[in-house]
């Protein structure tokens, strides 16, 4: 062993950021397990750290008995007393066990006065290189697990954050990233196709997650996750690092095109503006860093119908129609934008549906025309209807055969022209007669009336969608729900404020609806915007 242990490992400590305390206690331990596999796991062992000497001294303990026992464990009265020491029966006495070189002449002395006793022999000489390469491993070892502990307490709080480091090596498609005193990893998966790096290459990377095994902290990297946009966005734009314009959600297919949605807290500062920057130099920032990914930045709104449409851009949208059960939007837009909205492959309005959470269907308005077209007609030739009968039906909301086989016969019956209750079962079985016959044809069972119809082509794709049957009441008295997909409760309110017609609900203001017949703001504003809805399909 060293002339010094202890200065080894005060330096040690200072080198490697290690408690000195911690790595006297390894040691202690260490020497310990050693001398317990050398001399036996019956003896009585104690190590102890010299910082005198620097030492890890050792002791075996061993018990007076009347008569001797276990040797090298027990010590016989008569012999303790013939070695002249004080010892009654059942003391401990503690003897040193020299093993380093440098107490050669006190091992010597210790083997010739207490040999027989502590039969020791020459053990000790064997176990002295054994406990001097073991204090060497365990040193080694410890600084290995410390600096590992070091490495994760460093970095497990980075996660979420942007790193630099250099391209080291490449293992089975993964990239080594160098990051000063230890590395990352950059997997496949979180590669961009597009992206090629040599060794020596400077690299941006996102933290994504610290992992901790038996091999030490491993940092995998990614240059494909969203968490780089928005925190490259963080970087450039001070807006967003001083909280004034938050990142509400972002998409991104990375190499290709991202899009992210920017709220501002402060109404005098534009939020697209701050992260455009001036002449587009932030949004270009982030681009170059990149490497040339196509960015959309869209305001975000509140309102979901908004939000979606802003996040379609740079198509328009002609006429938004809002399913929030199966919660999908679908956008119907001119003919001309049909490929704009819907992009390469997909790819906008892929990108668009991530960024809001809503599942966006698109549809040209020509296309919507021919399939209400095709409605009407069929609408048209069902046993008790007429074109006349059809349009009232449209105009009210039920706008396919599924839809009206689907409805309620209190609502039906109040219908101009439907005639009565007999006329609206009529009309109802007629409407499912015809549906069951389009499932016969398409091998599937038919459909009981008391069950839900699968929407029609026109009901998934068209440019409305209606409430379930079941959520359509009838309004007060019987009469007919003017606001087909309102709850009748709300309705009733409605209309005890006086609001009885369509168009008087429509020119009122939101704020004096709601005051009027006791509702919540968000239930004025959906009651305006069915209204709205109802009355654009009358007037079409």
């Amino acid at each position: 062993m060293q002339p010094n242990l202890s200065m080894v490992l005060e330096q040690v400590g200072k080198d490697k950021g290690i408690d000195k305390k911690v790595l006297v206690q390894t040691l202690e331990q260490a020497i310990m397990t050693a001398a317990k596999k050398v001399f036996g796991l019956e003896r009585e062992l104690e190590a102890q750290f010299n910082e005198e000497t620097g030492q890890v001294d050792l002791f075996q303990v061993c018990i007076v008995t009347e008569t001797a026992g276990i040797k090298g464990r027990d010590i016989a009265k008569v012999d303790a007393d013939r070695q002249g020491l004080r010892a009654e029966v059942g003391d401990e006495l503690l003897f040193q066990i020299f093993y380093t070189d440098g107490d050669a002449d006190k091992a010597s002395e210790q083997e010739r006065k207490y040999g027989d006793i502590l039969d020791l022999h020459d053990t000790i000489k064997r176990f002295g290189r054994i406990a001097a390469q073991t204090a060497k491993q365990v040193i080694i070892q410890r600084i290995r697990e410390a600096e590992r502990e070091n490495t994760f307490n460093e970095y497990r709080d980075r996660k979420g954050e942007l790193i630099n480091g250099t391209v080291r090596r490449f293992e089975r498609g993964n990239i080594i990233v160098e990051l000063g005193k230890t590395e990352a990893i950059l997997p496949a998966r979180e590669q961009v196709p597009r992206e090629n790096y040599r060794i020596g290459d400077r690299i941006m990377a996102y933290v994504v997650d610290i992992e901790k095994n038996a091999r030490g902290p491993q940092i995998v990297l990614s240059r494909a996750s969203k968490g780089l946009l928005e925190k490259l966005f963080e970087q450039e734009v001070s807006e967003i690092y001083e909280k004034i314009v938050r990142i509400e959600s972002s998409a991104r297919e990375p190499g290709s095109r991202s899009k992210i949605a920017v709220s501002s807290r402060d109404r005098d500062v534009d939020p697209v503006g701050a992260c455009v920057g001036i002449k587009g130099s932030r949004v270009q920032a982030v681009v170059q860093e990149l490497r040339g990914e196509k960015i959309d930045i869209v305001p975000y709104s509140e309102d979901p119908a908004r939000f979606v449409c802003n996040a379609i851009a740079p198509a328009e949208v002609s006429r938004v129609v809002i399913d929030a059960e199966n919660h999908t939007m679908e956008l119907i837009v001119p003919d001309d934008k049909l490929s704009l909205a819907i992009g390469k492959k997909g790819q906008n309005v892929r990108l668009a549906s991530q960024l809001t959470g809503w599942r966006i269907d698109i549809h040209a308005e020509s296309r919507v025309r021919e399939m209400e077209q095709v409605e009407r007609q069929v609408l048209a030739g069902l046993d008790g209807s007429s074109e006349e009968m059809s349009s009232t039906l449209f105009r009210l909301g039920w706008r396919s055969v599924s839809d009206l086989a689907e409805a309620r016969i209190d609502d039906l019956r109040n219908v101009p022209g439907v005639g009565g209750e007999a006329g609206a079962i009529r009309l109802k079985d007629a409407a499912l007669q015809f549906v069951n016959e389009e499932r016969r044809k398409r091998g599937e069972p038919p459909l009981q009336p008391s069950e839900r119809p699968a929407r029609s082509e026109l009901a998934a794709s068209g440019p409305a969608r209606h409430e379930p049957a079941q959520s359509r009441g009838s309004s007060r008295g019987g009469s007919s729900n003017p606001l087909p997909g309102i709850d009748p409760d709300i309705v009733s309110r409605l209309m005890d404020a006086g609001y009885t017609t369509l168009e008087s609900m429509e020119e009122e203001d939101e704020e004096r609806l709601a005051q009027a017949a006791d509702l919540t703001l968000d239930e004025a504003r959906d009651v305006k915007r069915r209204v709205t809805r109802l009355l654009t399909r009358g007037n079409r």
